[in-house]
Order: C-alpha cells, then sequence, then structure tokens
C-alpha cells in the first residue's frame, strides 16, 4: 500500500483535473454542450434506452435529463420513438446526424489531445490510459460510494 503522501497528492491531482476538463468543453462546438456530448456518448455506448436509465447513468434528475435530451432531440441528433413495453415512456436512440456530431466530437478530442501530448510517447499515453482504467475500476460506480470509515 502507497503512503498516506501519495494518496494525498493523487487526490490534488485529480482535483486539478478539472482545468482539462473545461478546456475539452472549450473544444465543444456552441451547440452541443457538454451535457448534450454526454448524452451521445452514453447513448453510442448503451444503445438506445429509456430517460430513466440516461438519468441513472448521467447521474443527474429527471428535469436535468429532459433538458439536454430536448437539445439533442431538436437537434435531430436523437430520436424518441413510443416504448413498445409502455405507451407512457420513450425510447431514445441515435440518429445518424447524432452519430455525425459525436465522431466531430470524437475527432476534436483526439486533435486536443494529440496537440498538447505530441512530446509524450506511445508508451506514456498508453500506461496513463491503463491507470486511469484501473482507477476508474477500482473505485467503482462513484455515484453511490460510501466514504470508509
Amino acid at each position: 500500500m502507497a503512503e498516506r503522501s501519495q494518496y494525498e497528492e493523487l487526490a490534488r491531482q485529480i482535483s486539478a483535473m478539472g482545468a482539462v476538463k473545461r478546456s475539452l468543453a472549450r473544444l465543444l462546438p456552441a451547440e452541443c454542450p457538454s451535457g448534450s456530448a454526454a448524452v451521445l456518448a452514453l447513448l453510442d455506448r448503451y444503445g438506445e434506452m429509456r430517460i430513466s436509465r440516461l438519468a441513472e447513468l448521467l447521474a443527474v434528475d429527471m428535469s436535468v435529463t429532459s433538458r439536454h435530451v430536448a437539445h439533442v432531440a431538436g437537434r435531430g441528433w436523437i430520436e424518441r420513438s413510443p416504448d413498445p413495453d409502455d405507451g407512457r415512456s420513450r425510447i431514445l436512440r441515435l440518429t445518424p446526424a447524432g452519430v455525425a456530431r459525436l465522431e466531430d466530437l470524437g475527432r476534436r478530442t483526439t486533435d486536443l489531445f494529440a496537440h498538447h501530448l505530441k512530446d509524450w510517447s506511445d508508451d506514456d499515453v498508453g500506461r496513463l490510459n491503463a491507470l486511469l482504467a484501473r482507477l476508474r475500476e477500482s473505485l467503482g460506480d462513484c455515484r453511490n460510494a460510501r466514504t470508509p470509515t
């Protein structure tokens, strides 16, 4: 187990990641803010779903999710179809325009990292990817996490 000071430094580094997230948000086009991008990414990753499931994945309440869904649906990036199992619910799915928007966002993000990390080796980038994945796996679903006592 690492020394406590290592965990304290990790906490500082993770807190400072807000600057990285803000850099990523600045590259998003005005018509596709981060909440909209998150909706598209989750639908791409998990496939079609009800809005209640999307709210769970976003870890926000239904009113916030509904605003994000209305925004992306209004731009034609997703479609809302009646749920065959429950006519009161809607199933959300990406449209071809949504897939194209998501691909554009992916290119923008990749280009940003490629530009700012151009002096990093492939091994360094690979190691960072592996360690971040391991950190996420170790922490699990942070939305339901409790602080250890």
